[in-house]
């Protein structure tokens, strides 16, 4: 009941937070996140992210790995679950493109954030001129070569599932380890 208000607030409140300026780009994000979150909520099992159509990158690709920070103590990122159909030239925080997962001792995974990722090449012909936004923010840039063996690509995360001291957008998590692994 509780969430439920809360949502119906943040729904009704919207219209009137994004009318412009400062405004927008706070009220955007609070809502956008609870978007990302309430798409992401049925995939804690991976057994459901499967039948939704995500799954892990393949063997021999550097994303199939549990991906750690070059600095430690700046933690890791995790396993990176794709979904490869909404990979396209737009962004929808209740998409994700991307799931990921911090393993556990017991060898299950926790999913700890959601990631939205759209190839340069495909946002520039769609939008020619303009950077990504989600969330209130620019995407960051990945060019190529990059150490994940893919396209110039745009990415954010949201890590929607696990708190992040470094911040909701960081790209690793201090918190989130693939010691387990």
């Amino acid at each position: 009941m509780k969430r439920t208000l809360i949502a119906a607030t943040l729904l009704g409140l919207a219209p009137a937070l994004t009318a412009g300026g400062a405004a927008a780009a706070w009220a955007e994000s609070p809502l956008a996140l609870a978007q990302a979150r309430a798409a992401s909520a049925p995939y804690h099992d991976t057994d459901s992210a499967t039948d939704a159509g995500y799954a892990p990158f393949p063997d021999g690709v550097p994303l199939h790995e549990c991906i750690t920070a070059p600095d430690p103590e700046d933690g890791a990122m995790g396993y990176h679950w794709l979904k490869a159909s909404l990979v396209d030239a737009e962004l929808d925080p209740a998409q994700p493109e991307v799931l990921v997962y911090e393993p556990r001792t017991d060898g299950t995974l926790r999913l700890v954030a959601t990631e939205y990722v759209v190839f340069a090449e495909a946002w520039e012909a769609a939008h020619p001129g303009t950077t990504p936004e989600l969330f209130g923010r620019e995407l960051a840039y990945v060019g190529a070569p990059n150490r994940y063996e893919l396209p110039s690509f745009y990415q954010v995360h949201a890590w929607v599932w696990r708190h992040n001291p470094h911040g909701m957008f960081a790209d690793h998590n201090p918190r989130v380890h693939c010691e387990q692994d």
